[in-house]
C-alpha cells in the first residue's frame, strides 16, 4: 500500500513555479466573467477548453450564446460576408472580438472538434459552421498596413483547420483564396516588418527602441501575428521552403528578449512610482507572450532550441517572475476593481495577460 501511493505521489504533476500558479489563478479567477467575452476566450486560451465562466456554464456556450450574432460579421471589412460574426465592442465598450475571429480561432485552437455543437439565440451552430463563415468572409489585401495588424488571430485559425495540400477556398465574393500565397505574404510582411530588428540583431546592438514602429506597431508586439507565421511552418514542405528565413525570425525573436527588458528596465528607473503600474503590466505581457510564442513554436513545428535558445526561455522565466512579484509588491492583483476603475485597459491586460503567459508557462514545464 505505502508502495503505491509512493508511486502515486511520484508520478503526480509537479507543483507550479510560485509566478506561474499567481498568474494561473489570476487567469481563473478574472476571465470568468459572463460579461466579458474576451476574457473568457483568454480563460479558455489560459487554462483550457472546460474553462467555466462564474455562472457556471462552460465559457465556450457563454461566448456563442450571449454574443454570437446572426446574418451580420464584426464591425470590420476582414469580415464582411460572413452569416455569422461577434462585433468587436459592445456598447458599453467591452470588448468582445476585437481582433477578426479571436473568438472562433480560440475555440479551435483549444482542440474543440468542428463538430462540436453550440446552442445560440435562434438555434444550434457547430464550430466547423463559425469555421465556413470565418472563410466566406475572409479577403487578402496584402498592400494594406491595417489588414496586417488585424489578421493574425484570422491566419492562426486558417492554418489549424486547412494544410498545404488542401489550402484554397472561395469567400463570399466568389474570388480564390490559396492560404499558401497569403502565408507566403504573411512571412514577407514579417520580415519587412522586423527589419530595423534584425539590423539591429546583426550589428551586436544591445537593444532596438521601440517606437511602435514595424512589428510593435501591432497589439502585443505583433507576437500573435508571429505565431499565426510560424505555426504554418509545422508542415515540413513549408518548413523546406521557408528553410533559413524562418531560421532568421526565429532568431530575431530571441534578441527581442533582451532588447526589450532592456527598455523595461530603463522605463522603470525612469518612471517613477506614477507609471510603475503600467511599465510592469507591460513586461507581464511580453515575457508571456514570449513564452507562449517559443512553447507553440516547439509542440508544433519541432523547434530544438539551441543552447543558447534554451537560456532565453529561462531568462524570461526568471523576468516573468520578477514581473509578477514587483506586480504583487504593488499589490496590483489585490485591488483589480480599483484598477478596473480607474485603468481600464490595464485590468484587462492583467487578465488576458495572466492567461497568456500560464499558457505559454504550460508549454516549458
Amino acid at each position: 500500500m505505502l508502495v503505491g501511493l509512493f508511486l502515486s505521489l511520484s508520478t503526480a504533476a509537479a507543483p507550479r513555479p510560485y509566478a506561474h500558479q499567481v498568474l494561473h489563478d489570476q487567469c481563473l479567477q478574472f476571465a470568468a466573467d459572463p460579461k466579458n467575452p474576451w476574457a473568457l476566450a483568454h480563460g479558455i486560451t489560459g487554462v483550457g477548453a472546460n474553462f467555466v465562466a462564474a455562472d457556471g456554464r462552460k465559457a465556450s456556450a457563454v461566448v456563442i450564446r450571449d454574443f454570437l450574432q446572426r446574418n451580420q460579421g464584426a464591425d470590420a471589412g476582414a469580415t464582411v460576408g460572413a452569416p455569422f460574426g461577434f462585433v468587436r465592442y459592445a456598447a458599453d465598450g467591452t470588448p468582445v472580438d476585437p481582433h477578426s475571429n479571436l473568438q472562433v480561432k480560440t475555440l479551435v485552437l483549444a482542440g474543440l472538434p468542428l463538430s462540436t455543437s453550440f446552442e445560440t439565440r435562434w438555434g444550434t451552430v457547430t464550430l466547423g459552421e463559425l469555421v465556413e463563415s470565418v472563410k466566406l468572409g475572409f479577403h487578402h489585401a496584402p498592400a494594406q498596413a491595417e489588414y496586417w495588424h488585424d489578421v493574425g488571430w484570422t491566419l492562426d485559425l486558417l492554418s489549424h483547420v486547412l494544410t498545404p495540400e488542401k489550402a484554397t477556398f472561395r469567400n463570399a465574393l466568389g474570388e480564390t483564396i490559396d492560404l499558401n500565397q497569403v502565408m507566403d505574404d504573411a512571412l514577407r510582411e514579417l520580415e519587412a516588418e522586423t527589419a530595423e530588428l534584425k539590423a539591429g540583431l546583426d550589428a551586436g546592438a544591445r537593444q532596438v527602441p521601440k517606437r511602435k514602429q514595424g512589428i510593435y506597431a501591432h497589439s502585443c508586439g505583433g507576437l500573435h501575428f508571429v505565431q499565426a507565421v510560424f505555426g504554418w511552418a509545422r508542415f515540413p514542405a513549408v518548413k523546406k521552403k521557408w528553410g533559413p528565413r524562418l531560421d532568421r525570425q526565429i532568431a530575431i525573436l530571441v534578441y527581442r528578449l533582451d532588447s526589450e527588458r532592456a527598455q523595461y528596465d530603463t522605463a522603470l528607473e525612469q518612471g517613477g512610482a506614477p507609471y510603475r503600474l503600467q511599465i510592469l503590466t507591460q513586461m507581464l505581457k511580453f515575457y508571456g507572450h514570449y513564452l507562449e510564442t517559443t512553447a507553440r513554436l516547439k509542440a508544433e513545428t519541432g523547434w530544438k532550441p539551441d543552447t543558447a535558445q534554451t537560456q532565453s526561455v529561462a531568462k524570461a522565466k526568471a523576468y516573468l517572475d520578477h514581473a509578477v512579484r514587483e506586480l504583487e509588491a504593488i499589490k496590483a492583483f489585490d485591488t483589480m476593481s480599483t484598477i478596473k476603475a480607474s485603468q481600464p485597459q490595464v485590468y484587462l491586460d492583467l487578465i488576458g495577460d495572466a492567461c497568456h503567459a500560464t499558457h505559454g508557462w504550460d508549454g516549458w514545464p
